[in-house]
């Protein structure tokens, strides 16, 4: 399952999907908006996507999971829009037969997400200032300018 979303994500709902009676190991990453980056508070984040070609990579990456480890299901669930802190931003989510194979797709997963699925974020600051942070911020002015 690969979904974006404007809202908050349900993360219970996430984890029931996963399970299945020949999983002997569910892991689940949860990436949640934190207070502070780089040393200044944040209120929030806020993500945009190219959403057509989002999907569309992340439903890549989930038949490139499935192809690589023996995996029983898998779940990728990415907010758009504000997302307050606290408040889980992306949601990852594997099932296996056993936690090695889990573990190390759940952590492929979402390090290729943040790499190559065209999400950008934007951090909202204490002090009124707004940033497009990392990565990002570069891949957005490729897409752009395709």
């Amino acid at each position: 399952m690969t979904a974006l979303t404007l809202n908050p994500i349900d993360i219970g709902a996430v984890v029931s999907g996963l399970t299945s009676p020949e999983s002997g190991g569910i892991d689940v990453f949860i990436g949640t908006t934190r207070n502070q980056s780089r040393g200044r508070e944040v209120l929030l984040l806020e993500y945009e996507a190219f959403e057509p070609m989002a999907l569309e990579v992340m439903e890549n990456l989930e038949r490139r999971a499935m192809e690589r480890w023996p995996l029983h299901k898998i779940a990728i669930v990415h907010r758009l829009g504000r997302v307050p802190v606290g408040e889980a931003s992306v949601v990852i989510g594997v099932s296996a037969g056993h936690r090695k194979e889990a573990f190390e797709a759940c952590r492929f997963l979402i390090d290729v997400l943040k790499q190559d699925v065209p999400i950008w974020k934007r951090e909202h600051f204490a002090d009124g200032t707004m940033e497009w942070s990392g990565s990002i911020q570069q891949s957005k002015v490729n897409v752009n300018r395709v």
